[in-house]
């Protein structure tokens, strides 16, 4: 009975050093499966990120050309905003009896291109006579001590500016007061 039990024993420490080797290997196979999952884990959420930073790239391209696609086309209508201001400035109260009809429809056609310009976010900038000058809206045309002023005051506008939403489309020119003789 005591060769069955050593051989019941040796049989035992044979299964559990079979057992401990099946189970060394799995641990082994097991923690090469967590390595390989946590890779495919990092892959996966650096390529969600990519793919998320593409879309907010792509919606933020998709909205700068919305709102700035336009901008060559405004600045070529610029001149014909300015066209249309020189052509009411020059209509005196005479031109304006005669031609009262004209002068109406130049009205009119300038009102519509301001109506088109407000639609796609195109606004004038129109400096004030005094107004501080502001590199970034005004550009100086000319410089000239005017009394009653400061240095840096706006002394006249010679044309408008403009804005295409928050961008600047065309500065306002401008002179701008130099430091006045007393």
């Amino acid at each position: 009975m005591s060769e069955k039990k050593d051989e019941i024993a040796e049989d035992q420490a044979q299964i559990d050093e079979t057992f401990e080797d099946v189970m060394a290997e799995e641990a082994d196979e097991f923690e090469a499966l967590r390595a390989e999952r946590d890779e495919f884990r990092d892959r996966f959420m650096r390529a969600l990120a990519d793919a998320e930073n593409a879309r907010k790239r792509a919606d933020k391209e998709r909205q700068e050309a919305s709102n700035y696609g336009g901008t060559r086309l405004a600045r070529d209508m610029l001149p014909v905003f300015d066209a249309l201001s020189r052509a009411l400035e020059a209509a005196n109260e005479e031109v304006r009896a005669q031609a009262g009809a004209l002068v109406e429809g130049v009205e009119l056609t300038q009102r519509e291109l301001l109506n088109v310009f407000g639609r796609h976010g195109i606004t004038a900038v129109k400096p004030e006579l005094g107004e501080k000058f502001d590199p970034q809206m005004h550009e100086a045309m000319f410089e000239a001590p005017v009394p009653g002023t400061k240095a840096g005051d706006i002394i006249q506008v010679m044309e408008n500016g403009f804005m295409i939403h928050d961008r600047l489309l065309r500065p306002a020119k401008v002179g701008v007061s130099s430091t006045p003789k007393s």
